[in-house]
């Protein structure tokens, strides 16, 4: 188990539970999305799961809290009024994590490229936008591969095509064998991108009910190295994968219709033949058939007297 939670509680000094008896579990593969109103736990739930806050009651284990594993965590407001620039920035935190100089320039280059981060690499930190700070913030948990994703609010302040770079991150984490958890408040948005969903309130947290098994997803995926590299998958490749119930060609993009319980192997298979993860949503719902005309009534029949 990736990670174990038992009896968890939580509450500073004498006051209130903020937290507890939480029982969770996160396996590698899971995406735990956590809704909840303002002030419910929820922040002081990731901060338990990311090792950052200490519980006052129960126990948390498993192997993201071993030594060595990797831990990537993104608070809900990422304040920096450094003058550093976001590559400086970014390069030292590499550095302190033991990646060498030139590894941690070249992952904070690219991280920063596909996240589009306006005013590039050279940005100073201090004259970045909140969604644009929210971006650094997204990079420095993904310098090194984590074991352990957790993202609070990570959707807050980002533009459309951030929104779909983080979706892409958080199915290529899942798929490289980590665990996600995030919050957001729009339920809607939790469940098209996690694979179970959890509520906080009154300091308990349970499970909402699952979609139903084989409810399916769409995968979009483009060409690593562009369209015209050669690798093992395509149309007809995809269609062989156990779980792909269709494929069609957008552009440069493939979008897959996929089982949801088959997604991570899919997901998988993908990046092993230099695929790169757009997007991973629910499809679109079938418009309702038009209601059919009601039948003219009959015509009363007359009898002649």
């Amino acid at each position: 188990m990736l990670l174990h939670c038992e009896a968890v509680g939580k509450r500073y000094g004498r006051g209130r539970w903020i937290l507890r008896d939480v029982d969770l579990d996160l396996a590698p593969g899971d995406v735990l999305a956590v809704v909840g109103a303002n002030g419910s736990g929820k922040s002081t739930l990731l901060r338990i799961l990311a090792g950052l806050t200490r519980p006052t009651a129960g126990r948390r284990t498993g192997t993201a809290t071993a030594q060595g594993a990797s831990v990537g965590y993104v608070p809900d407001r990422f304040t920096a009024h450094e003058r550093l620039t976001a590559m400086a920035y970014l390069t030292h935190l590499g550095r302190i994590r033991g990646l060498p100089t030139a590894t941690a320039r070249d992952r904070a280059g690219r991280l920063l490229d596909r996240l589009a981060l306006a005013g590039g690499p050279d940005a100073p930190l201090r004259t970045l936008s909140k969604g644009n700070a929210q971006k650094v913030a997204l990079a420095q948990a993904l310098l090194v591969p984590p074991d352990l994703l957790v993202l609070d609010e990570p959707w807050s302040g980002l533009d459309a095509s951030a929104h779909t770079a983080l979706a892409g991150i958080l199915a290529e984490t899942a798929a490289a064998g980590g665990a996600v958890v995030f919050t957001d408040h729009r339920e809607a948005l939790a469940r098209t991108h996690a694979t179970a969903v959890h509520t906080v309130a009154d300091g308990r947290v349970t499970r909402r009910a699952d979609p139903g098994p084989g409810a399916p997803v769409v995968v979009v995926l483009t060409r690593r190295g562009g369209p015209d590299l050669p690798g093992v998958l395509d149309l007809p490749g995809f269609l062989d994968l156990p779980g792909v119930l269709a494929v069609e060609r957008h552009g440069a993009e493939l979008h897959l219709r996929v089982d949801r319980s088959r997604t991570d192997a899919v997901l998988l298979a993908a990046l092993r033949d230099d695929w790169s993860v757009q997007a991973v949503t629910r499809p679109a719902p079938e418009p309702a058939p038009a209601a059919a005309e009601p039948a003219p009534a009959p015509t009363p029949r007359t009898t002649a007297r």
